[in-house]
C-alpha cells in the first residue's frame, strides 16, 4: 500500500484547518486515513503547527510519501533533518548522543529566530501604534487650539458688547 503524508482539510469556509494525516494515496482527501500526526492552522501569524514528531520521524523512514506543503511543515519542524542524521548514526559517522546534540543545537537556533521575528513584529506594532498616537494628539491640540481661539473671539465680542451697552448712548436725531 503506497502511503502519503497530506493535508486534510477542515474548519469553516474562508477559515481552513488541517490535520497532517498518513493515509493511503488512492483514498480521497478528506476520506479515510490510516493516522492522524498532527495538525496545521495557517490562520495564526506565525502559522501553528503540531506535531507527533516521534510518529511523524516513524513514517517517513518507513518510506511514506509527503505532498508538498506536508514536505515543508515537516521539513520546518526538523523531521527531515533528525532523518539525515539518523542516516548518519546508522552509516557510524557519529553516534547518537551527537546527532542529538546537533538537532538541538538547530532547533534552538530556530527557537530563538521565531522570538526575534515575534518581537520585531511586536516592536513594530507598538512604533505604529506610538506613531498613530502622536498623531492623534497633534489633531486635537490643533483642534483644541481652534476652539480656544472661537471662545476667545466670542468673549471678546461679548466684551464689547457689554461695553457698548454700559456707555450711554449718544441721542439720534429722531429722537431730539
Amino acid at each position: 500500500m503506497a502511503t502519503k503524508i497530506r493535508l486534510q482539510r477542515g474548519g469553516r469556509k474562508g477559515y481552513a484547518f488541517y490535520s497532517i494525516v498518513v493515509a493511503d494515496a488512492r483514498a480521497p482527501r478528506d476520506g479515510k486515513f490510516t493516522e492522524k500526526i498532527g495538525t496545521y492552522n495557517p490562520n495564526t501569524n506565525p502559522a501553528t503547527v503540531d506535531l507527533n514528531f516521534e510518529r511523524a520521524l516513524y513514517w517517513v523512514e518507513v518510506g511514506a510519501q509527503p505532498t508538498d506543503t506536508a514536505r515543508n511543515i515537516l521539513s520546518k519542524e526538523g523531521v527531515y533533518l533528525m532523518k539525515h542524521l539518523r542516516g548518519g548514526v546508522r552509516k557510524g559517522a557519529f553516534d547518537e548522543a551527537a546527532a542529538q546534540k546537533k538537532f538541538d543545537a538547530w532547533k534552538a537556533l530556530k527557537v530563538k529566530g521565531a522570538e526575534a521575528v515575534r518581537e520585531s513584529e511586536a516592536k513594530s506594532k507598538k512604533d505604529a501604534y506610538n506613531k498613530e498616537l502622536e498623531a492623534e494628539k497633534r489633531i486635537n491640540e490643533a483642534i483644541a487650539k481652534k476652539v480656544a481661539e472661537k471662545k476667545a473671539a466670542k468673549a471678546e465680542e461679548e466684551a464689547q458688547k457689554a461695553a457698548e451697552a454700559e456707555t450711554p448712548a449718544e441721542e439720534t436725531p429722531a429722537e431730539a
